[in-house]
């Protein structure tokens, strides 16, 4: 009698890949993961790898799509009072470093963003199609530069709590850092801009 439920197992079997991706690129960088560390961390032939996915960078491609849909997650950011727009952006950037779900994806984001092109532009493309057109939404002065300096502040933040661990940022409790963070997000996207000189 033939199996059934090939497509199932096909299915599990890629899914298992990108998690062991996610989780060898969060530990190790693009540079320091390998298709070999990838395969074992599976369970599977590195072959099936490079079956499913193609290359290296194709498969950090598919791994570090973060599985939240932002459909569901910007017009909460967006309702309610501007005074704390700030404040909701810096607890949704922190609640994505801070979740199990999600925090493999991040660190893997950040921690080969700086020795891979496609990486440093999968972190762009976070900003340009999460954040971007949210702030250009709010119908403020300079939208692009206003969401520019704001990522800049994210990414900052991200690096020094997260990958460098600077011990002042890491020891604040989430809320403290949340308020912080907020206000300094909220001064870039609200406040006055120096005019050019």
């Amino acid at each position: 009698m033939a199996r059934t439920g090939r497509r199932p197992g096909a299915q599990g079997t890629r899914e298992r890949i990108r998690e062991a991706a996610q989780e060898t690129f969060a530990q190790a960088g693009f540079d320091g993961a390998t298709i070999r560390a990838i395969a074992q961390r599976a369970g599977v032939d590195p072959a099936l790898v490079h079956h499913y996915f193609g290359s290296k960078q194709e498969l950090f491609v598919a791994s570090v799509q973060l599985p939240f849909n932002p459909a569901a997650v910007i017009p909460p950011l967006l309702a309610g009072d501007r005074s704390s727009l700030g404040e909701r952006l810096a607890a949704l950037a922190i609640r994505l470093w801070e979740e199990p779900a999600t925090r493999p994806v991040m660190f893997g984001i950040a921690r080969s963003a700086t020795s891979d092109a496609r990486a440093a532009s999968a972190l762009r493309g976070l900003f340009e199609s999460q954040l971007l057109p949210v702030i250009r939404e709010l119908g403020i002065d300079e939208p692009d530069l206003r969401a520019a300096l704001a990522w800049s502040q994210l990414v900052g933040f991200a690096l020094a709590r997260y990958i460098l661990q600077v011990r002042p940022l890491t020891d604040a409790s989430t809320s403290r850092l949340v308020a912080a963070l907020g206000s300094q997000l909220q001064a870039a996207l609200i406040g006055p801009l120096p005019l050019e000189p």
